[in-house]
Formats: C-alpha cells, sequence, structure tokens
C-alpha cells in the first residue's frame, strides 16, 4: 500500500510539474491560453489540470511564484562576492534581466490576474536585498541620490518592469535590453552615465 501511494504522489508530481512546464510555454505563445488548451497540451484530462490549480488564476500564480524564485536566485548569484556596489548591482540586473527576459510576457499576463500589488509581494525578499546593497553604496558614497534606500530600490523596481514592457512593446532591442537596464538603474542611483556605460560593458565582457 505503501509503494502504490508512494507510486501515486511520484506521477502525480510529474503531472503537476508538466502542467507547469506546458503552461508556461502555452502562455508566452498566447496569453488568453484557457485551461482546456493547456490540459491539451500537456496530454492530460481537463480534470487533472484541475485537480492541481483550482483556476487559471491559481496557475498563473504559481508560475509567476517560480519566475520570482528564479529571479531571486539570480539577484544573489550575481552580485555574490562583488565588494563594489556599483559593480554588484550591474552583475545582479544583468544576471536578473536573463532570467526576466524569459518570463516578461508572464508578467504582463500576471498584471492581469495576479496583480502588480501580488508581484510585488512575491519580490519582497528581492527588494530587501537590493535595499541593504543600495544603502551601503549610499553609505560609501558610490551612489547619491535625494531617496532613501527603500525609495530606490522600488524606483528600480518600477525601472525594470518598465524596460520588460518597453521590450514587449518593440521599443527596445532585446538583445540590448540587459545592458540598457543595467545602465539605467546605476544613473538612476547617481552614477554618471558615461561610468555606469563602462562599468556595465566591462562586467558584461567579463561574464
Amino acid at each position: 500500500m505503501a509503494a502504490m501511494t508512494t507510486g501515486n504522489t511520484g506521477r502525480a508530481e510529474t503531472n503537476r510539474r508538466r502542467i507547469l512546464e506546458v503552461a508556461l510555454g502555452e502562455l508566452l505563445r498566447d496569453p488568453d491560453a484557457s485551461m482546456d488548451q493547456i490540459a491539451r497540451a500537456a496530454g492530460v484530462v481537463r480534470r487533472t489540470v484541475y485537480g492541481h490549480f483550482p483556476s487559471r488564476e491559481a496557475l498563473v500564480g504559481t508560475l509567476v511564484d517560480g519566475a520570482v524564485e528564479a529571479l531571486a536566485t539570480a539577484h544573489t548569484a550575481g552580485r555574490e562576492g562583488v565588494a563594489d556596489p556599483a559593480e554588484a548591482v550591474a552583475r545582479s540586473v544583468l544576471a536578473v534581466w536573463e532570467i526576466a527576459d524569459r518570463y516578461r510576457l508572464l508578467v504582463a499576463l500576471a498584471q492581469r490576474t495576479v496583480t502588480m500589488q501580488g508581484i510585488r509581494e512575491r519580490l519582497a525578499p528581492v527588494r530587501e536585498n537590493s535595499v541593504r546593497l543600495l544603502q551601503r553604496g549610499l553609505d560609501e558614497g558610490t551612489f547619491a541620490s535625494p531617496l532613501t534606500a527603500p525609495a530606490l530600490a522600488y524606483v528600480h523596481e518600477q525601472i525594470l518592469f518598465a524596460l520588460m514592457e518597453a521590450v514587449n512593446d518593440d521599443l527596445l532591442n532585446t538583445r540590448e535590453a540587459g545592458r540598457s537596464a543595467a545602465v539605467t538603474v546605476l544613473t538612476a542611483a547617481g552614477v554618471p552615465a558615461h561610468l555606469a556605460t563602462a562599468l556595465v560593458a566591462r562586467v558584461s565582457r567579463s561574464g
């Protein structure tokens, strides 16, 4: 009986991962994809999808949670072991953008279902780490802003969301978006544009 239960649990988890993987692809291809479409693409019946996710909003919310977890991991990895606050910001933004670029259409979709407030709440741990980094840069004189570190972290967050939308609307080239995002975030923190551009170019070459 225990072996049977374990087997059922394993199949259920496999189905859940499969549904999430397929749902991400389907929603990025068609933001209006229905639960029926996702079920067919995943090769399961509609009831199976609803067994894991009681609503389309719940499914999108789970995908957003996964995206935020990936963003948080990239943000941490990008700045790890970097002493200079400006370089740490540049590296973390570039690392985050690689993940964000994959999920930018999902973020646009999530704004219709999860709401921006829900997304901001999910990003709270990332924002807290950004605040600490920005505060260190302000204290050391690397950054200069009339804003407090928490307010500046919100500004940076909104810049990244805005640039995702700019890419979605074909106003910004995808290949240049990561560097543009890093330079924009640094200049918003008071780093002169020519220094920010040079730093991001150097970090990009090394990374």
